[in-house]
């Protein structure tokens, strides 16, 4: 039998979207200059290069494992939400991926949380803004047994180009290792 994990996975994020809304007390939407139209760009789709370092913050020597794909934006909740569904593959495998973004009006920042379909599990979100054109995103994390701090960076390069950083930190944000590499363009219809 299959299981059809998408509609799983959509109705149960339309679900806690509409929980998180109700919630909120407030149904006015804020102005559009408090930072909840920040990733009205991204709607839509993209063809994905992505690097990904194998063993971040190990004694190891760097070795970047490369993917192709694609990912898609779509908007939720009057853009004030929205979620990515990223599928890339390469010769190291495959990431099937969903990025939940939910615009909190009352701190005027975003919370960016991943789900690997692998295991199917949540990681601590992210937290942050666009500034200048520029977006970083901060959270705290595991790897392996070890706290670590997390910054996700995003750059403009273009209207239809995008660049994603993400990197690790296990000495509370002093030094950083970039482990994620992601370049988007945007596929014209």
């Amino acid at each position: 039998m299959t299981v059809p994990y998408r509609r799983i996975l959509t109705a149960g994020l339309s679900a806690l979207l509409l929980i998180a809304t109700a919630a909120s007390g407030d149904a006015s939407t804020p102005p559009a200059a408090d930072g909840q139209r920040d990733f009205d760009w991204e709607i839509g789709s993209w063809r994905s290069t992505v690097r990904v370092l194998a063993e971040p913050l190990s004694e190891s020597a760097d070795q970047w494992l490369r993917f192709a794909g694609t990912s898609t934006v779509r908007p939720l909740v009057d853009r004030r939400a929205n979620a990515l569904e990223f599928q890339v593959s390469g010769p190291d495998g495959r990431i099937d991926a969903l990025n939940l973004r939910l615009y909190e009006p009352q701190a005027r920042r975003w919370s960016l949380t991943f789900v690997n379909m692998r295991d199917g599990l949540l990681t601590p979100a992210v937290y942050g803004g666009f500034r200048d054109g520029v977006g970083e995103f901060r959270g705290d994390d595991r790897l392996g047994d070890r706290p670590i701090k997390v910054r996700f960076l995003i750059f403009r390069p273009g209207p239809d180009e995008a660049r994603f950083e993400q990197a690790f930190s296990a000495d509370g944000g002093t030094t950083w290792e970039t482990n994620w590499v992601a370049v988007d363009h945007r596929i014209r219809r």
